[in-house]
């Protein structure tokens, strides 16, 4: 057996290898660059090597560098995790000749089925069902543009060495092909080194399925059944269930049949994933096979019982499975839902900073539910620009999809973060949405629900009447003891309160309150009357409100009028006043914000790529001003109306924080 492994990566993934390899007893080593002399998979490791400064081309992904802290350490093993190096034939060579075993698939598999070109091919050849491209190298954008009006837009431009959802752009235009082209040819050479691109038809409507497969160095190829992995993002994947809610049981057995038969063609081993789009009809067509792990395994072992980690591993040490394809079932159903450092009101774009809070919800593993999750980070540590933006990855089981769905929704109303801007909001609003509970969801889905980008979940009636319950409940106990600490309070029952309004989500609820030591009795000028129970006290991050046998969990600041109240996506200002102040209120004028519609702010922390206009430069809406990258990712920045560039104030090569102005206009 393998007795110490090296983990070439980083973050949650390194941290998710280790806790396998501690369970099987094999020590670990990991890998660091100096934007993570700190982090958790550091700390997790046995030992740790430095390898360079913090760009990824400059350390992960340098093989030389990774094989010199293979023989410092004298690990007999390399795990890749995802992304980096994970689909590198060369590092899988060097490996190799050094007699280090590589915990993934043999070089040819990668290079076979690694490459989205001649995987496409391959499995043409083999009787796949494939989506129309061209599986060509493409030299220049004239030839993009060419080959876009053959296929028939819309088209998909794609890395051929791709993943992650790195290098790849969707056209509906030349004038989108030629940009796309370009700017997914410079994201595939600065994330892979390698900056070859192919086309394909993009399939509207489609959903995105996959097949996870697992194989042995003896022949023996199983799949685990699939994911659904149709809520996405910019290509990238943002919730993750398995298995899907859409697929009858006679279609997955011919994809996963199939996926197996390809598998076994280029005589893979290890875990890998091949995934399909899939359309209204459950026709399916091969779009690529990952020779790796996947970000979303969590939700196969979830249901399979299986530690696809630990079964690499075995593979790799050239053990044979211990279960057939007749042995894989399903049971149950999960979720994952992807944490990113990317802010959704402000269109995702990506946010860096300290996690001044990271408390994740308690992780659970019980005969009715389960709770896990997979991170690489903590309270204190930092954010970087430098890598993916993913801070952790969120799970729910529960027997059946409505309960994942409901262990997915507290799991969420329970995870504190505070100091950078991330998508929890967002993933709360989803996991309400109608069209996600009823599956009925495509890779449109977040496009298509919100084209005009995340605004908040507008909360329904009922559920603000409980929060303001709530609230008033948790005032009280504020006045209480602002009461007590000024001295002048000898019967609390006398001197606070009873009559408030409770302002939140545009609605105004008059209420009085009656308390007793087990809690308040909140009544609306309705008639209706919740009952509210909370152990939560002043200056407590979180609250769990028990109102009238139903728990409602919020985070919650103190401000000066009253409350800011996080709840199921919705973000509310929660003003809380007398009636008196309250008809008083009326007559104040509101403060009217900064106009900033001649200016062009930078929407995030990042690194200015390229300027496209000069100072007294007409430009018209939607045309491209300047591209600037953060986390990986080109973000070309557009003109929102007419105007006039008056000044520029930065260059290609500088680094801006966010709202930082970029330029002006008149």
């Amino acid at each position: 057996m393998i007795k110490k492994i090296l983990i070439a990566n980083r973050g949650e993934i390194a941290c998710r290898v280790i806790k396998s390899a501690r369970k099987m007893g094999i020590a670990t080593v990991a890998i660091y660059s100096d934007a993570d002399k700190d982090a958790l998979h550091v700390q997790m490791a046995d030992e740790a090597v430095h390898i360079g400064p913090p760009p990824a081309n400059q350390s992960y992904i340098v093989i030389d560098k990774v094989m010199d802290a293979i023989k410092q350490t004298g690990a007999d093993a390399v795990h890749p995790g995802y992304g980096f190096l994970s689909e590198n034939p060369k590092f899988a060579e060097a490996l190799e000749k050094a007699g280090v075993a590589f915990i993934g698939p043999p070089k040819g598999a990668i290079e076979a089925m690694g490459d989205k070109i001649t995987s496409k091919k391959l499995a043409q050849e083999a009787g796949v069902s494939t989506v129309p491209g061209y599986m060509g190298l493409i030299e220049d954008a004239d030839e993009a543009v060419k080959i876009s009006n053959e296929i028939g837009y819309p088209v998909m431009i794609k890395a051929s060495a791709g993943g992650g959802g790195k290098g790849m752009r969707i056209a509906w235009n030349d004038d989108e092909a030629r940009e796309g082209f370009q700017s997914s040819k410079n994201e595939a050479a600065s994330s892979f080194g390698d900056d070859r691109i192919f086309i394909e038809k993009f399939v509207t409507q489609p959903r995105h399925i996959e097949i996870q497969v697992l194989g042995d160095k003896h022949g023996n190829v199983i799949y685990l059944n699939e994911r659904e992995c149709s809520i996405q993002r910019r290509n990238q994947k943002v919730i993750e269930e398995a298995p899907s809610p859409f697929l009858t049981a006679e279609t997955r057995k011919a994809m996963g049949e199939q996926s197996v038969a390809l598998a076994q063609a280029v005589e893979y081993c290890s875990a890998g994933t091949v995934e399909f789009i899939v359309d209204g009809e459950q026709n399916f067509y091969f779009l690529e096979m990952n020779t790796r792990l996947q970000v979303e395994h969590p939700v196969t072992e979830l249901i399979t019982g299986i530690d696809l980690v630990e079964q690499m591993i075995r593979v790799a040490a050239g053990e044979k499975l211990s279960f057939k394809q007749s042995d894989i079932g399903i049971n149950g159903w999960a979720i994952e839902s992807r944490l990113y450092a990317e802010d959704p009101f402000r269109n995702f774009l990506p946010s860096i900073g300290r996690l001044t809070r990271y408390r994740p919800p308690a992780e659970v593993a019980e005969a009715t539910r389960a709770v896990r999750n997979d991170t690489g980070v903590y309270e204190g540590g930092e954010i970087s620009m430098y890598y993916d933006p993913m801070i952790a990855k969120l799970c729910s089981w529960a027997p059946d999809r409505a309960g994942a769905i409901a262990e997915m929704r507290a799991a969420l109303d329970a995870f504190e973060l505070e100091g950078i801007g991330h998508n929890l909001p967002f993933l709360s609003a989803v996991m309400d949405h109608p069209r996600f509970i009823s599956g009925d969801i495509s890779t449109a889905f977040i496009a298509e629900e919100y084209p005009d980008g995340f605004l908040g979940a507008e909360l329904p009636a009922d559920v603000l009447k409980k929060l303001a319950a709530g609230a008033s409940a948790m005032h009280r106990v504020s006045e209480i003891r602002a009461a007590r600490l000024s001295g002048r309070l000898d019967n609390h029952e006398r001197e606070v309160g009873k009559d408030w309004v409770i302002s939140l989500g545009g609605h105004d609820f008059r209420v009085h309150i009656d308390a007793d030591r087990e809690g308040s009795t909140v009544t609306f000028a309705d008639g209706i009357s919740l009952r509210v129970k909370s152990p939560w006290h002043p200056g407590d991050p979180l609250v769990r409100l028990d109102i009238s046998g139903e728990e409602v969990i919020a985070k919650v600041k103190q401000t000066a009028s009253g409350f800011r109240m996080r709840h199921r996506g919705a973000d509310l200002n929660v003003i809380i006043r007398t009636p008196r102040h309250f008809e008083l209120s009326k007559h104040m004028l509101e403060k009217v914000p900064p106009d900033t519609s001649k200016l062009l702010l930078c929407p995030m922390p990042g690194l200015v790529v390229s300027m496209a206009v000069a100072e007294g430069d007409e430009v018209q809406e939607g045309q491209a001003l300047c591209t600037v990258e953060a986390m990986k990712m080109e973000n070309v920045l557009r003109a929102e109306r007419k105007g006039t560039v008056t000044k520029i104030n930065a260059q290609a090569g500088d680094s801006l924080a966010v709202d930082e102005v970029i330029m002006e206009f008149e």
